[in-house]
């Protein structure tokens, strides 16, 4: 047997449904959006079998879009979850024939909440399309499975038309990237777009030396430290960095010596920033250009008050 030909009609089959569905549309989807838009409450969402899996998606991507969103079982609605309704709500209900009998026992109890209802179904004389006050299709002309009998191309559009809906909606917002981030903190988008490097910089036990520290000593302070580099300061102000790597280029010289001055193999020229509130992600692009280990970030003055190290980077999860 050819699955690979099955997979592919399967997938043929669901995209033209898809296109048919896209050229079906009109001024309904307008009239849902503002309705949504406009509401001082929240977006509910129901529905029953397949449609209350979709419907959970939907929710889900809402609620993470800027549309205040949550899902609510019809079944469990009628035991006491009604009260989660508000008069200012709004309610999406999802049923592909219209007639989910779960779904179509909460209605009259919906109306008598005189709040809006959006349905989807196929059939806008079902009895979920007579009581919607705005009916948005997603009749399918063929399922992809075999049989007709599975939801397969209807709970694709189903789905597709919610996510049509959701991405008006940010159009509408001017939903941007920062507003996204702010439901997703825990994202990589959101760590992106709000980690600082004050939030993980490192502030205690800086492995600092003087300029005129002996370099065995300063060797000694930078194994201590951990960072692969010492800190070269005077009173507290930057002078200088040695690195592990300025270490092995030193040793390379005819004229190496221990005895000499800390500052004699450093960098005196080292990269720094006095922006404490810069994104962890520019300062990993800066460290990434400039191909360093570590960043230090100073004051004004160039009093040393932290080091960023690459490992800190990756350990929050910047990329």
């Amino acid at each position: 047997m050819d699955y690979s030909k099955i997979a592919k009609d399967v997938l043929q089959t669901e995209a033209k449904e898809l296109e048919f569905a896209s050229l079906r549309l009109g001024d309904e989807i307008e009239t849902a959006v503002s309705l949504i838009a406009n509401l001082k409450g929240k977006l509910i969402i129901s529905g029953v079998g397949k449609s209350g899996l979709v419907g959970s998606k939907m929710a889900a991507t809402f609620a993470s879009t800027g549309t205040s969103s949550f899902f609510l079982h019809p079944t469990e609605a009628m035991h006491g979850d009604l009260g989660m309704i508000g008069k200012e709500d709004g309610l999406l209900a999802i049923s592909y024939s219209g007639e989910s009998e779960e779904l179509i026992k909460i209605l009259p109890h919906i109306k008598r909440f005189d709040i809006p209802l959006i349905a989807m179904a196929k059939d806008k004389n079902s009895t979920l399309g007579k009581y919607a006050d705005v009916f948005l299709p997603i009749f399918v002309e063929k399922e992809a499975c075999p049989l007709g009998i599975a939801p397969t191309s209807s709970t694709t559009l189903t789905m597709a038309l919610g996510d049509a809906l959701a991405i008006c909606l940010m159009r509408y917002r001017g939903f941007e990237k920062k507003d996204f981030a702010s439901f997703h903190p825990g994202g990589s988008l959101g760590k992106m777009l709000f980690i600082k490097i004050k939030d993980i910089m490192k502030k205690r036990d800086l492995p600092i030396v003087e300029p005129k520290t002996p370099l065995k000593q300063a060797i000694v302070t930078m194994s201590e430290g951990r960072l692969g580099n010492v800190l070269i300061a005077e009173n507290g102000i930057l002078k200088a960095v040695l690195s592990d790597g300025d270490l092995r280029r030193a040793l390379m010289r005819d004229d190496f010596s221990m005895d000499v001055d800390s500052i004699t193999y450093a960098s005196c020229n080292p990269k720094y920033t006095t922006d404490e509130n810069m994104l962890a992600s520019d300062a990993l692009r800066l460290i990434e250009e400039n191909k360093l280990q570590h960043l230090v970030i100073t004051d004004k003055n160039k009093n040393i008050k932290g080091v960023l190290h690459i490992h800190d980077l990756v350990e929050a999860g910047i990329k």
